[in-house]
């Protein structure tokens, strides 16, 4: 259920945004120095609220938080409909993005706590639903803008049908979620804690988190690789048609390939991790992720880039199948909320920062004449001391619960 509800919220959310978000906001007259404000403005809510939203999920159950994304997926979509200028814009994606955020942390949560020996297959293989949806949505998106937009009409009705169809699949997600309305595995007795009790349980979850080394580094490892990947799919783009001459659709097809391979690899790395460890797949995943982007800047034939994006995929969904599990097996069955959020804040940072600091590189990069040598250079570089660091490193050591997960 938790799948299906992953597959029909990500459709929504990422249909919202893709590829309707930069035409819809170009015609509210966007001022230009806003636009990047529109574009971010789902992913702050997921700084701001995952770790605390998540922390309450162990204390106060998983339920409610998965009933409340749910809503937040069925009605932000409709909100759209009724929107006339661009400040009204920023506001419901702000909204929008509260879905999301809380959404997969307390669902990764709920699962690593209902599958305790087979975490890193089953969370694996909620994140390749989710990628489903959003592999789906940009191209079914662009579908119903085509067969949708009318000249003679005001510019804003031309997106009115989509939204609409967004707004089916949220309530489809909400739907989903009802199942949870029946569950009785609820937290005993802690809805009549006060304020005050409920807030020390909360921080002294963060503190906890907070000193444990082990998680720290899984963290690291996490928030490299979306500083990674955030800095890729930007910068990819750029490289593909500015310099490798490549069509906007052929660069489409690349970007939907890292996701695609995802798909299919990470819940099999997930089960490659839940019987042969963590340790290894992780440190593999770095390095092969890392090596193809060394290779991409100085490629430009369509087949040999198009390998090089697959093994980076590869090597991405290789890490990602194990660190969530492995987070979930450093701390004990009450805080793996809090862990989950924590790893989903630290991977919007990662994600936030990479393309911020891409931009600085590829500014230098320029002067000296190297194109985007140096951004893809650094970015394997990353990579590769990662898992150089990951490796050497003592301080991942899984506790055990006590039926031996």
């Amino acid at each position: 259920m938790l799948c299906l509800m992953g597959f029909f919220a990500i459709l929504s959310s990422t249909m919202s945004k893709s590829p309707v978000l930069k035409p819809f906001s170009s015609s509210l007259q966007t001022p230009t120095d806003w636009t990047g404000i529109v574009a971010a403005a789902s992913t702050i809510p997921g700084i701001l609220v995952s770790l605390p939203v998540a922390s309450l999920s162990d204390i106060y159950g998983r339920k409610r938080f998965l009933l409340f994304a749910g809503v937040v997926f069925a009605s932000a979509p409709f909100l759209y409909l009724i929107i006339t200028a661009w400040w009204q814009l920023i506001i419901v994606r702000f909204y929008h993005g509260f879905a999301t955020a809380i959404f997969v942390p307390v669902a990764e949560a709920a699962i690593a706590e209902a599958f305790p020996t087979k975490r890193g297959e089953r969370i694996s293989l909620f994140s390749s639903a989710t990628y489903v949806g959003r592999v789906i949505a940009p191209t079914l998106g662009g579908y119903i803008l085509l067969a949708t937009t009318r000249p003679v009409a005001p510019p804003p009705s031309d997106f009115h049908l989509l939204y609409l169809e967004a707004g089916v699949a949220g309530i489809a997600a909400l739907i989903m979620a009802l199942p949870f309305l029946a569950s009785k595995r609820t937290r005993e007795n802690v809805p009549h804690d006060n304020v005050k009790r409920t807030l020390a349980k909360v921080f002294s979850g963060w503190g906890k988190v907070a000193v444990n080394r082990g998680v720290l580094l899984v963290g690291f490892v996490q928030a490299s690789q979306y500083f990674v990947y955030g800095a890729v799919e930007f910068f990819l783009v750029g490289y593909l048609t500015e310099i490798a001459n490549l069509n906007d659709f052929i660069a489409g097809i690349m970007i939907t390939s890292i996701i695609g391979i995802g798909i299919f690899a990470r819940p099999l790395m997930g089960r490659l991790s839940d019987k042969a460890g963590r340790r290894i797949p992780i440190i593999a995943g770095c390095a092969v992720s890392g090596l193809p982007l060394f290779a991409i800047p100085f490629i430009r034939n369509f087949w040999g880039l198009l390998a090089l994006v697959l093994i980076y995929g590869l090597g991405f969904a290789t890490v990602l199948g194990s660190v969530h599990a492995l987070t979930c097996d450093l701390v004990p069955g009450e805080l793996v909320g809090t862990s989950m959020g924590f790893m989903d804040t630290v991977m919007d940072v990662g994600q936030t920062l990479g393309p911020i600091a891409c931009g600085v590189i590829l500014a230098a990069s320029l002067a000296y004449g190297l194109q985007y040598i140096l951004v893809f250079l650094a970015l394997g570089t990353v990579m590769l001391l990662t898992g150089a660091i990951f490796a050497v490193s003592r301080l991942v050591r899984p506790r055990l619960d006590s039926d031996g997960a």
